[in-house]
């Protein structure tokens, strides 16, 4: 299914969670755009601003996620996106400005999503029970293309516990687990032929009771008349990319499973009491780990599917390499 929302504005003091995105996008393209149509909202940033003279145009942050104060699912990278590019020159010294700490210690690394996105990222998914903090001290600091930051930012959050979910689309299921342990395995039917799901690991990126739907907004069919075409608003949706991807309940496929296998637009369909269920129990940043469709994995900066690069892929993005943790 598919929506499609106007831009969110720059946060810095008071923070805008990610709302509404496009929906069960076209499932023929391979990048976050194209058939696929972008969320709208982008990850949100709070800050304390330090006013001070600056050195020449203002480096300043757009958004810094996890808000402060939430606490977050094991696959969270921090994700900060910079109002202008950074150049490739001053990145390491960026990165270096932006220090992570943790209550215990978690080897991990910067990794760029071009010139405005860089997320830190574990080597393996968060320890539950981790308390994370991330100081931008980004004030006086370069961004190579004449300005330089006049804000420091800091962020604290903590990892909550283990949930995950794995969907295999061939066997119709979604195996729920916290903290190691199987809770629950539900019935789903996943993409269509021409529409299939994205596959490989993406955190989730947020959650709505209610999200309105159309296929013209993803660029499958503004015909009403067409059989792909589609104008709902639907309920329990947690969102897994920026190009569409829910996981959630639809009156066209009210009984998924190997049964029924109707196949969707790219989302993951749930029964109704099965939705509210799933939605009840993951948040930001928990994994939705899907196999078995014929679609590449999604890529990284689709929404938070970081995971679905390697450790060496994700050390090519990095300016200053893999680090640990300092004591929090």
């Amino acid at each position: 299914m598919g929506r499609r929302k106007g831009g969110i504005g720059i946060a810095f003091v008071t923070g805008v969670m990610l709302v509404g995105a496009s929906a069960c996008g076209g499932g023929k393209s391979d990048k976050a755009s194209g058939d696929d149509a972008k969320a709208s909202g982008k990850p949100s940033a709070s800050a304390s601003p330090s006013p001070t003279k600056p050195a020449g145009p203002p480096m300043l942050l757009e958004t810094i996620t996890p808000q402060t104060g939430t606490t977050v699912g094991v696959a969270m990278p921090i994700s900060v996106i910079f109002t202008n590019p950074v150049a490739a020159k001053a990145r390491a010294t960026v990165e270096k400005h932006m220090k992570v700490s943790a209550s215990q210690p978690v080897a991990g690394a910067w990794h760029w999503m071009g010139d405005k996105r860089a997320d830190w990222r574990p080597k393996t998914y968060w320890p539950s029970g981790t308390k994370v903090k991330i100081d931008a001290d980004i004030n006086g600091v370069s961004n190579g293309n004449g300005r330089f930051g006049v804000h420091n930012y800091t962020h604290t959050f903590n990892i909550g516990d283990d949930v995950r979910a794995d969907v295999s689309v061939t066997g119709h299921t979604m195996k729920v687990t916290r903290n190691g342990k199987a809770v629950r395995t539900l019935s789903i039917n996943a993409g269509s032929a021409e529409y299939p799901t994205w596959n490989g690991t993406m955190a989730v990126i947020d959650k709505q009771e209610k999200v309105h739907m159309t296929s013209c907004s993803v660029g499958i069919s503004c015909e009403k008349g067409s059989p792909n075409y589609y104008d709902l608003t639907l309920p329990w949706d947690v969102h897994l990319t920026q190009s569409g991807t829910y996981v959630h309940y639809s009156t066209g496929d009210p009984n998924p499973g190997s049964g029924s296998a109707r196949g969707s637009h790219g989302c993951v369909h749930l029964s109704m009491s099965d939705a509210k269920w799933f939605y009840g129990q993951v948040k930001q940043g928990d994994p939705v780990t899907i196999t078995g469709s014929p679609r590449a994995k999604a890529p990284a900066d689709n929404g938070y599917a970081d995971f679905n690069l390697g450790w060496d892929q994700w050390l090519a993005g990095s300016a200053s390499g893999e680090g640990t943790t300092a004591t929090l």
